[in-house]
């Protein structure tokens, strides 16, 4: 059963766990599982111990945990406290962390202490010398801190209207500017996204869902959210490995196998070494999405892998989830198009001229939605983002067809996408001049088979 509409992350907890206390929320693949109601019982445990630790309401805390059951739990106990969390990608380093936690404040930066070969811990204690001591440095290795949830404050307030829901998300995303810029989001936001992805999946109760990629990126909270509305599973893939996760997967029984490109590519090659079995039997769907994908990829999976194919979507950090296909879509708008637009989103197809495209005509999408941040961090930056008529300019050339589906041709940002994740070619490039031999710079994408694109730095070396 869907739960009532929920204005905040922490009311779609308590309304889950009360629909469905015993359903299994998420496995991981060391076979550990959480029911909604264990997981409600364990956040406001993890609240209680931040509480104990100083976090307190109102306060920005970031975490870069990779995609671990704690990592789930941390978001829950976070919102319980109605703190601002700022979820930080892992591959982000003390550069983009320092700059994040200067510019938005931050009073707690949680982070494993080794993980994949890099000290976390030791990073994070550089940036809060940097900053003169600020922030408090707080170490999780798969154990949050726990106390008696009786002594926790009240849960934070319900909304009246989505549109006056106070800022609960900062999400960094790299972009043309040379500093990661920070997007404000709300409760309202997200479970606004969740709401319409699941409906174009069909995702229910009982389908179990790949969380493959990290749960820090914006999709993470989305497919948080999108479960706790349904009651369906998530499968939680700490690091993706082409062999160990389709096992993982397939011993999971999963459902919809997510969650882009390079992973419905590891999943066919997987497919193909085992002919005249399904590695996936209890399949439904691919959902997709992080960079526009081959046509035939779509048809590959639909017929090696079964169920309806990719079905995948097109958006930004800044308005997640603009469009998607829909699991009853037919196949030639499954393979060519990123679906149509998600309920209550309103694009717009502008060309270089300045002038609304018409159907089929090539253009900047712009798009307003209730998924839509609610501004940059830095304010200064809103005025460039949005056009006169509070449209968001994506920077993604597009057309809509005269049903309604949008096709991404091309991009007038300069921007790189490597397995998903944005990559600002003018930061490189600014990095690369530093370098006491270079003279000159230009980064470009090439692309890749497995990752999309890959960055390829054409340098001028200087004389001698």
């Amino acid at each position: 059963m869907k739960v009532p509409d929920a204005g905040t992350l922490w009311e779609l907890v308590e309304s889950r766990a009360a629909a469905s206390p015993d359903q299994e929320m998420t496995v991981d693949e060391h076979g550990r599982r959480i029911t909604f109601a264990g997981y409600k019982e364990a956040a406001e445990r993890a609240a209680a111990g931040l509480a104990g630790r100083g976090v307190r309401a109102g306060q920005v805390v970031s975490w870069m945990l990779p995609t671990w059951h704690e990592s789930l739990v941390l978001a829950a106990a976070l919102s319980r406290l109605s703190v601002v969390q700022n979820p930080i990608i892992p591959i982000y380093r003390e550069r983009e962390v320092g700059f994040i936690a200067a510019q938005a404040g931050v009073a707690v930066l949680i982070v494993p202490g080794r993980w994949r070969d890099f000290d976390y811990e030791a990073m994070a204690r550089r940036v809060s010398e940097l900053n003169g001591g600020r922030p408090q440095v707080m170490v999780c290795d798969r154990a949050l801190p726990e106390g008696d949830p009786a002594a926790l404050p009240p849960p934070p307030e319900v909304p009246t209207d989505a549109r006056l829901a106070p800022v609960r998300w900062l999400f960094y995303t790299s972009g043309t500017t040379a500093a990661p810029k920070g997007a404000q989001h709300t409760d309202a936001t997200i479970i606004a996204t969740a709401r319409g992805m699941t409906a174009c999946l069909d995702f229910g109760p009982r389908d179990r869902g790949a969380l493959a990629f990290p749960f820090t990126h914006v999709a993470g909270p989305i497919w948080l959210c999108s479960s706790l509305l349904t009651g369906g599973t998530n499968i939680i893939i700490e690091m993706f490995d082409p062999v160990r996760t389709v096992d993982v997967l397939r011993r999971e029984r999963v459902t919809m196998a997510g969650s882009g490109t390079a992973f419905h590519q590891a999943f066919l090659a997987a497919q193909r070494k085992t002919p005249g079995e399904r590695i996936f039997p209890h399949l439904r769907s691919c959902p997709g999405g992080g960079a526009p994908k081959p046509p035939q990829l779509h048809y590959d999976v639909k017929n090696e892998l079964g169920g309806v194919g990719i079905v995948s979507g097109w958006g930004l950090t800044e308005s997640p989830i603009l469009t998607m296909g829909r699991h009853d879509d037919p196949d030639e708008k499954l393979a060519c198009t990123e679906g149509r637009a998600m309920p209550g989103v309103e694009l717009r197809v502008v060309t270089l001229e300045g002038r609304v495209a018409g159907p089929g005509e090539e253009g900047e999408l712009r798009a307003r939605a209730p998924q839509m941040m609610k501004g940059y961090l830095d304010p200064a930056l809103d005025a460039g983002a949005f056009d006169q008529d509070g449209f968001f300019r994506t920077g993604d050339l597009g057309v809509v067809d005269s049903q309604g589906y949008v096709t991404i041709t091309g991009r007038l940002k300069d921007v790189i996408i490597r397995k998903g994740e944005n990559i600002s070619a003018k930061e490189v490039e600014d990095l690369l001049y530093l370098h006491p031999k270079v003279a000159d710079v230009a980064v470009i994408g090439l692309p890749d088979p497995a990752a999309g694109e890959r960055c390829c730095a054409v340098v001028a070396v200087k004389e001698g």
